[in-house]
């Protein structure tokens, strides 16, 4: 905290949530946040509540406060012993500017910054961690050097060998201290136990996410056993992931290959699952746990547990034939039904998600409402203080085209995937969503990122 003054305040706030009834009401925001987001990496009410029962015991009021200067500067000097944030919010941190850096990145928040595993991969992953292009990683901290991460970094610390062959392609591997920071972080995070992976949501959809970046061997179809759909896996992992990254509430669509034509002699509308069984488990298990876990606090009504208990068993039911497929078992008809109804059923959530939206009423129809809210979207991810941020979003949903075996004989089966873009932007423009979209369908969006020229035909 830069100085006495934002300790007062901090600590004014404090004792006015001590009072009646306001904590209850400050937590019934603060804990259902920690349960989607994750925990605060600020200091928050607890931490100074806690020092000022030390301080002050456990009755303080203003006036005891403020008529004890001695208790007061001891109150301030505890303070300085809290431990600061592992997240520096994402501008990075320029030591020529700020010489203090804990001074500057520590301080009190009414509700915190949520800590987040990916921010804390990028964290190790920018300047001052990461320095220049062929500089000594015995010279950290740095000044400058790498000052913006890349979606990349996250799929390659989480254990991608293709996502960092692609980095290293690109140069990004050269800078100081790089290959050392991300060995530790693919260390690090391949040692956590199941618990920390699903902690809360946020940590559960990243965890969900994670089977895409195994490499498919043996017993899965040849389609999936090659760079192309290597990297077809990667871009659905950060179309998601940028996903997540915009609205923090966790939603993401599933990447299926549904249904197809068969040869002109015959129509054959059986469909096929991307069968990816892990991924399936997860997601039923994240919509098992957000279920329960909104109903324990209050925050579910009748329709969004039904809704929830759907898509629950809709995933375990993709599982299930994600499965049989990898064991070449005849599916049943439900089952064909099933993939059949797939896009009916994800509309029903779409329409029950949307119906009480004004915006949604006032439509002149359905289709002019999602013609008006298409999937792309974007979000910013990380700051460089020399007036650029990097952009990560989802453009136009992509139609893919794969040979699928079904009962012995290949078909052509389509379905829809994400486009996913990176890109650097002006700090003063931020982009909208709405802008975003009108960028999309003008002669001036960014290129695709040119890793998926391996699956992408344009």
């Amino acid at each position: 905290m830069k100085s006495d003054d934002e300790v007062k305040s901090a600590l004014l706030i404090t004792l006015a949530l001590n009072k009646e009834n306001n904590q209850n009401s400050w937590n019934k925001i603060y804990e259902p946040v920690n349960f989607f987001v994750g925990k605060s990496d600020d200091i928050t009410y607890y931490q100074f509540k806690d020092l000022a029962e030390k301080v002050y015991g456990t009755n303080a009021t203003i006036q005891s406060v403020s008529s004890d200067k001695n208790k007061l500067t001891s109150f301030i000097n505890e303070t300085k012993t809290l431990e600061p944030p592992q997240i520096n919010s994402m501008p990075i941190f320029n030591a020529a500017i700020q010489p203090d850096r804990e001074k500057e990145i520590k301080g009190f928040r009414f509700m915190g910054q949520r800590f987040t595993i990916d921010a804390a991969i990028f964290q190790r992953l920018v300047t001052r961690e990461v320095g220049p292009k062929g500089e000594s990683c015995a010279n950290a901290p740095f000044s400058d050097g790498r000052m913006l991460p890349k979606g990349l970094d996250i799929p390659s610390a989480m254990g991608s060998d293709e996502a960092l062959n692609i980095l290293k392609a690109q140069g990004e591997t050269q800078h100081a201290c790089y290959p050392e920071n991300m060995s530790k972080m693919q260390t690090y995070l391949s040692g956590l136990p199941t618990e920390n992976w699903t902690q809360n949501l946020y940590w559960g959809w990243l965890y969900q996410l994670r089977p895409l970046l195994d490499e498919k061997g043996n017993g899965y179809p040849s389609f999936m056993q090659n760079t192309a759909w290597v990297r077809k896996e990667l871009n659905t992992f950060l179309g998601s992931w940028s996903q997540l990254k915009h609205d923090t509430i966790l939603y993401a669509k599933q990447v299926y290959a549904e249904s197809g034509a068969g040869g002109p002699e015959e129509k054959d509308d059986r469909g096929y699952v991307e069968p990816n069984p892990y991924v399936y488990a997860r997601l039923a298990s994240l919509l098992k746990m957000t279920n329960e876990g909104l109903e324990m606090r209050g925050l579910l009504t009748a329709s969004m547990k039904d809704n929830l208990g759907k898509m629950e068993q809709l995933a375990v039911s993709l599982k299930t034939i994600s499965e049989k497929e990898l064991n070449n078992e005849k599916l049943t008809d439900n089952e064909y039904e099933l993939i059949r109804s797939f896009g009916g059923q994800l509309e029903h959530f779409w329409l029950e998600v949307n119906k009480d939206e004004l915006a949604f009423k006032q439509s002149t129809s359905q289709r002019d409402y999602l013609n008006e809210n298409p999937a792309a979207i974007v979000a910013d991810v990380a700051t460089d203080p020399n007036g650029q941020v990097l952009k990560e979003g989802t453009g136009k949903i992509s139609e893919i085209y794969v040979v699928v075996p079904i009962d012995g004989k290949l078909r052509i089966a389509k379905g829809g995937v994400y486009s996913y873009y990176e890109f650097t932007w002006p700090m003063s423009d931020r982009l909208t969503d709405k802008k975003w979209r009108e960028l999309l369908n003008s002669s001036q969006a960014p290129a695709l990122p040119s890793w998926t020229d391996a699956f992408v035909a344009k």
